[in-house]
């Protein structure tokens, strides 16, 4: 089995990704909601990066966060008053992360840090492929 390092994806829609995005780093403009999370669910990523969308009532605008963590998956939004929601290359460049699932945290991504930065943090733990 040979490292590699997980691709980058960045989609202004998490409902760009495909099961062939399985295992990359998904950047996203998304509002990181349940019906957000379904999309990454579908596609599996290592790590999932919403927008908070200002986190809404009930924490909406974070509750996919919680059901991708009941599935294993690192999953964390950006603050909305960092990056523009619906623009992936905001959340990479512009966002900071202010919230992250324990599967996040355990990977290193932690809030108050650039988005850049924990993605970069994300790509340098090679997964094993066959």
């Amino acid at each position: 089995m040979t490292p590699r390092t997980p691709a980058l994806r960045i989609v202004d829609s998490i409902t760009e990704l495909t099961p062939l995005d399985a295992g990359c780093i998904a950047i996203s403009g998304s509002h990181g909601g349940v019906s957000s999370a379904r999309f990454a669910l579908a596609a599996r990523p290592l790590l999932s990066v919403f927008n908070d969308a200002g986190i809404g009532k009930d924490g909406a605008g974070l509750a996919g966060l919680a059901l991708l963590q009941a599935r294993g998956l690192a999953a964390c939004a950006v603050a909305h008053t960092s990056a523009r929601i619906g623009d992936a290359a905001s959340t990479l460049n512009d966002g900071i992360i202010s919230h992250a699932n324990a599967a996040a945290l355990a990977m290193g991504v932690r809030p108050g840090l650039a988005c850049s930065a924990a993605t970069a943090l994300s790509c340098s733990a090679p997964k094993e492929t066959s």
